[in-house]
């Protein structure tokens, strides 16, 4: 059975920083393509950060410059760095995985998601 676990959200000031994991089970992602959603009260879940096996990383225009995903594939890991993080990224963070290697910024392009991980930023 295929589990991905987020880990790391939280309250922080705007301003500041939280770094957010993601842990896999069940299979290895080692060759597929995996990203980062967000959801905010009354809005739809978006695309915000994606990455390839062989690093190739596509991000949201409003966080690029100020997040940064990575993986580490022999620890089946993948992590968001959130900095200068704004009220406005307020939201239930995603980790995803599907089963290719290219990187899509809509959901139904994924065939694995975690639970998600709330993150608060105050003003």
């Amino acid at each position: 059975q295929v589990q991905l676990v987020e880990s790391g959200g939280g309250l922080v000031q705007a301003g500041g920083s939280l770094r957010l994991s993601c842990a896999a089970s069940g299979r290895t992602f080692s060759s597929e393509a995996m990203g980062w959603f967000r959801q905010a009260p009354g809005k739809e879940r978006e695309f915000v950060a994606g990455m390839t096996w062989s690093g190739g990383t596509r991000y949201l225009d409003s966080v690029r410059g100020r997040f940064t995903i990575s993986r580490d594939n022999a620890k089946n890991m993948l992590y968001l760095q959130m900095n200068s993080l704004k009220p406005e990224d307020t939201a239930v963070y995603y980790c995803a995985a599907r089963l290719g290697a290219v990187i899509y910024t809509a959901t139904e392009r994924y065939d694995y998601w975690g639970q998600g991980t709330r993150v608060t930023v105050s003003s």
